[in-house]
């Protein structure tokens, strides 16, 4: 669905209709921003870039980047994969399309999906271009990729099925070895975002909205 969060966030009073490629465009900016950082952000520090309330966001506008995750357009293409109960789990930004040739050459796309049963879409944006949309249903990525400039920075979005259980817990198979090959990236603790339908598998949508609640330190106990 289409929130106009985005808008509300940065002064606007209503929402207002954007296309896809409108979307895609106002990404462009953004992206050249941080292609611009001295030295550039590791591609941990860009994952998850749409989370308003992640670490990436204290990098860039993670609005512009869930604004377009909602897109209906997009949605729409991920809903002809998957089926209409669709949620949203993750991002990733690659400064440089090579690094994510390299992910899926090495079998490593759909590795760390914490997805019971695995199912999904990748979505593939190539920032400021507005027709380099490529949608695929993750089992298809290793052999559709479609020709991408190894140079350009790329967005990846992925999807799951709302008829699929996103597991929490650090030790399911799926998070272990992310932690370990990934040690700045923590799956289990990101939050979900429900884009279109009805959740049918009683995910957990308010872990990652819900910071841990502050506490006075008070007088520390003289226990040694």
């Amino acid at each position: 669905m289409e929130t106009g969060l985005r808008e509300a966030a940065t002064g606007g009073v209503a929402p207002r209709f954007r296309s896809t490629g409108q979307r895609i465009e106002d990404l462009g900016e953004a992206v050249r921003v941080l292609a611009g950082l001295q030295p550039r952000p590791r591609l941990e520090r860009l994952s998850g870039l749409h989370n308003p309330w992640g670490h990436a966001a204290a990098l860039t506008d993670a609005w512009r980047f869930l604004d377009l995750c909602e897109d209906p357009g997009i949605v729409d293409r991920v809903q002809s994969l998957i089926g209409p109960d669709i949620v949203l789990w993750d991002s990733e930004l690659h400064l440089e399309a090579a690094s994510y040739l390299r992910f899926v050459r090495e079998g490593r796309e759909g590795r760390y999906w914490p997805v019971m049963p695995l199912s999904g879409a990748v979505v593939l944006v190539v920032p400021g271009h507005e027709q380099a949309v490529t949608c695929l249903e993750l089992k298809s990525v290793p052999s559709g990729l479609p020709p991408l400039d190894p140079r350009e920075p790329l967005y990846v979005i992925r999807y799951m099925p709302a008829t699929s259980h996103f597991l929490r817990e650090a030790r399911a198979l799926a998070n272990w070895v992310a932690m370990e090959e990934q040690p700045l990236i923590n799956h289990a603790a990101r939050p979900l975002w429900l884009v279109r339908g009805e959740d049918r598998a009683g995910n957990d949508f308010v872990t990652g909205f819900s910071p841990p609640v502050p506490r006075w330190a008070g007088i520390q106990s003289k226990e040694h």
